[in-house]
């Protein structure tokens, strides 16, 4: 992806809320607090320094990585209906791989973006906060974003209420500081709530080894399942652990890291619970 991606209200939006956030946690409330200059001071601050450094890393991992773009050899396996449902006729499984508007043949789990004007492999959703795909490339780079978003937001909010608590209000002329602080403290809140929302959400499609647009897929494939006295089960719902690993990796240790993703393949076959039966 092109640098152009940055140009986007969104984008700089995202810049200014980190921007902002960093600098009333670091230079107002633990200097407020501690001190930056006590070692408590320090340390607190190189802890958020560090999550607010791989935030913006991840965040630059969403936005500059491609989801992942079709191949242009890509040629379906007729005989490969291991992600199409049961009670889908085969004979219309090719056309269920095709996309009329790039004109071209596509892989399991892929979908064609309005915004992107592009089929885009395992894709999630389109996100307009990185002005990006959410797709097979980047989407652990987006997990990681929501994750250090997440922790950072509720470590700022408990240090701003450390520095309120410690406060000694009784002196006159606090009003400003008060409202100062009360709407710092609802805009962490509404941080804290919200990627904490968005974090457990993600948490369970990736446990389960699904996208966003899979999830509603399932449930009208288990209610048509349903209708005919059947069961559904995600096809790529392996394993939580299995599932865990194909989109973070096998090394634990690098889960946590955005750039990581030398695990991924070509994106266009996924193991299935077939190939695991």
């Amino acid at each position: 992806m092109k640098l152009k991606n940055f140009l986007s209200i969104p984008i700089f939006s995202v810049f200014f809320v980190m921007g902002f956030v960093y600098y009333i946690t670091v230079f107002i409330l633990i200097e407020d607090w501690v001190g930056l200059q006590t070692s408590t001071g320090s340390l607190n601050s190189m802890i958020f320094t560090t999550l607010a450094c791989l935030c913006v890393l991840s965040f630059l991992g969403g936005v500059l990585t491609d989801p992942g773009r079709v191949p242009s050899s890509y040629i379906p396996d007729v005989e490969d209906t291991s992600f199409a449902s049961d009670q889908e006729p085969k004979k219309n499984v090719l056309q269920s791989k095709y996309c009329d508007k790039c004109a071209a043949y596509k892989p399991p789990r892929t979908h064609h973006c309005r915004v992107c004007k592009r089929c885009i492999l395992r894709m999630d959703h389109h996100c307009l906060w990185i002005n990006n795909c959410v797709g097979y490339w980047n989407y652990k780079a987006f997990f990681n974003l929501i994750l250090y978003a997440t922790i950072g937001s509720i470590y700022s909010s408990v240090i701003l209420i450390s520095c309120f608590r410690q406060k000694d209000w009784n002196y006159s002329g606090t009003t400003p500081l008060k409202i100062f602080y009360l709407a710092c403290g609802l805009m962490m809140l509404a941080l804290s709530v919200t990627l904490g929302t968005l974090l457990g959400w993600h948490i369970y499609l990736i446990t389960h080894n699904m996208t966003t647009i899979e999830y509603y897929e399932g449930i009208r494939a288990a209610w048509l399942a349903k209708k005919s006295g059947l069961s559904y089960r995600h096809p790529f719902d392996i394993s939580v652990y299995k599932n865990i690993t194909l989109v973070l990796g096998p090394n634990t240790l690098r889960w946590f890291c955005p750039t990581s993703t030398s695990h991924l393949k070509d994106g266009v076959s996924f193991p299935t619970l077939r190939d695991s039966s």
